[in-house]
């Protein structure tokens, strides 16, 4: 276990949270909390099962580099028709929130199912946050959003080279990022919120609707940046792990719909297409880990030839 993972499981933390939760809880109609149970530990999060009389509710803690998830959340929920869960509570000051409970995963429903049909909801529903947060971009870089506007991204990719060292040499230079930037910008949509890690384990599917989770990741960017994780990273890799085995055509024609719908145009492929290789340097740049550059380069080698 990481250091870092073991500062989750100090007993300072859990007995902070502990505490935290009960707080929230204990006097709620929710409560009184019947058992608190650390289900998932990595570097940057941890999260515990909380079980009350009455329900299951979720407690989740970031890092400081995703301490705005709560904060996030809690101001796309009334945004999001309903698509983006409200925090049963959280703290803007620790990053600290409780959610409830929105099981089963899109994950395990597309293993029972054998489809990825469910994706059309999911990526429609998406698509539709994005366009309503269209004009709140300085109220999400004050909540802690990292700025990945493609104004940014050739001089971020450059810094990440040198940081990096040894990386591949075919990789292309910031003036090609550059020029891909300003390609896709002369398509007029406009930034805003980007999840920029959209897989199977963030959507959620209670009722049958898809919910969008876990926006520790998300940034201020193009928002078809998102399509290089979703359509090339996740779901052209099909049901069963097999790259390439998805028709990516319906899964695109879903998540595109709203912004034909906004823009009144239905010429927004060309965008797409350049964003699809784009947004691996967004990823690279903005989910670098210091401690798992193997991480960042496997990103900057999609970003090359879209291939792990």
């Amino acid at each position: 276990m990481s250091d870092l993972e073991q500062r989750w499981r100090g007993p300072a933390f859990v007995s902070a949270a502990h505490a935290w939760i009960r707080d929230q809880l204990d006097d709620d109609v929710s409560g009184p909390v019947l058992s608190i149970e650390q289900t998932h530990v990595t570097d940057w999060s941890t999260v515990m099962r909380v079980t009350t009389r009455h329900t299951v509710l979720w407690f989740k803690a970031n890092d400081e580099s995703m301490r705005h998830e709560a904060a996030v959340t809690a101001f796309l929920a009334p945004r999001s028709d309903g698509r983006v869960a409200r925090p049963k509570a959280f703290d803007p000051g620790t990053g600290w929130m409780l959610m409830v409970d929105m099981t089963p995963r899109l994950r395990e429903v597309i293993v029972e199912e054998r489809s990825l049909d469910r994706w059309h909801d999911a990526l429609e529903a998406y698509a539709r946050i994005q366009l309503a947060c269209e004009g709140e971009v300085d109220a999400l870089l004050a909540l802690g959003l990292p700025d990945r506007r493609l104004t940014t991204l050739p001089g971020a990719y450059a810094d990440l080279l040198a940081e990096l060292g040894d990386v591949d040499p075919r990789l292309p230079d910031a003036s090609a990022v550059g020029d891909l930037c300003d390609r896709l910008a002369a398509h007029g949509i406009r930034e805003t919120i980007q999840h920029d890690d959209l897989h199977d384990g963030q959507v959620f599917v209670p009722s049958g609707h898809a919910h969008v989770l876990d926006w520790g990741d998300a940034c201020v960017s193009h928002p078809f940046l998102t399509l290089s994780v979703t359509l090339e990273g996740v779901i052209a890799w099909g049901v069963d792990d097999v790259e390439g085995s998805e028709d990516l055509e319906p899964h695109l024609a879903a998540y595109l719909r709203p912004y034909e719908e906004a823009y009144g145009r239905d010429d927004l492929r060309g965008a797409a297409a350049i964003a699809m290789r784009l947004g691996w340097v967004c990823r690279a740049v903005n989910g670098h880990l210091p401690q798992d550059p193997d991480g960042t380069r496997t990103r900057l080698r999609m970003f090359l030839d879209g291939r792990p």
